[in-house]
């Protein structure tokens, strides 16, 4: 069975075109011919809607995962924080699933919980609190209801904020809590699960009820382009 792959925060942004084109390389290379390919959150720096397909680099990444799709590779795709307003139209376009926030699928014969992750961060309360308005779809509505022009606006403040916000944090509330990730396994009753948002690639080995559980944490793109690749023989970071 070919292999399965993982990637997440990638931000893509025209100010980091290097990191545009290896995800360019990467669809055109490892993830062709893959088992399936999710991109679990935060594909974008910054998402304004579905109407920013409009622009060329919005739209040559959903002709990538479209091609990518026709091509024979399922392309499954999560919202993350900074692009919790992709939508069905750019789905669409992208040939590929929309997944729910937290989610099981087999890989690899392995039940498997695939999230982003910032809702493992509960100890970062006023963060958790932002997460759960944005998550109201009325708001997520209202939002979407304002020119373009206005939400690029409102999503440059919310960028600006975040980066003031993220400097007076401690370090350790960032990271996922123990605790939340036990009950997350527990409740989805699953004993590996793959997420990212943290920047803290790492495999993360735990007892979840008296069993040997697994977490992977994926990289962030802002460096460098990675991937996490499960086969048979196992799991393994790769770099494009």
């Amino acid at each position: 069975m070919p292999p399965t792959l993982f990637a997440s925060d990638l931000h893509l942004s025209n100010e980091r075109p290097e990191l545009v084109a290896a995800f360019h390389e990467f669809l055109r290379g490892p993830a062709r011919g893959a088992a399936a390919l999710y991109v679990i959150g935060d594909i974008f720096d910054t998402w304004l809607g579905d109407d920013q397909l409009r622009e060329p680099l919005a739209a040559g990444v959903a002709s990538a995962f479209a091609t990518l799709s026709a091509s024979g590779t399922p392309v499954y795709l999560q919202r993350g924080n900074r692009d919790f307003l992709l939508g069905d139209r750019f789905a669409i376009a992208s040939r590929a699933t929309l997944l729910p926030d937290a989610v099981v699928h087999t890989v690899q014969d392995t039940p498997t919980l695939i999230m982003h992750g910032d809702q493992l961060c509960t100890d970062d309360i006023a963060y958790q609190r932002y997460r759960r308005y944005w998550q109201d779809p009325k708001h997520r509505r209202q939002v979407l209801a304002l020119p373009y022009f206005v939400r690029r606006g409102i999503a440059a403040a919310l960028r600006a904020g975040s980066r003031r916000a993220i400097e007076g944090k401690p370090e350790q509330i960032m990271d996922v809590n123990a605790d939340a990730v036990v009950a997350t396994l527990r409740q989805h009753g699953v004993l590996r699960m793959i997420h990212g948002h943290t920047h803290r690639p790492a495999l993360h080995d735990l007892v979840v009820d008296g069993r040997p559980a697994q977490r992977w944490v994926l990289a962030d793109w802002y460096r460098k382009a990675s991937y996490l690749e499960i086969s048979t023989g196992g799991a393994a970071p790769r770099m494009v």
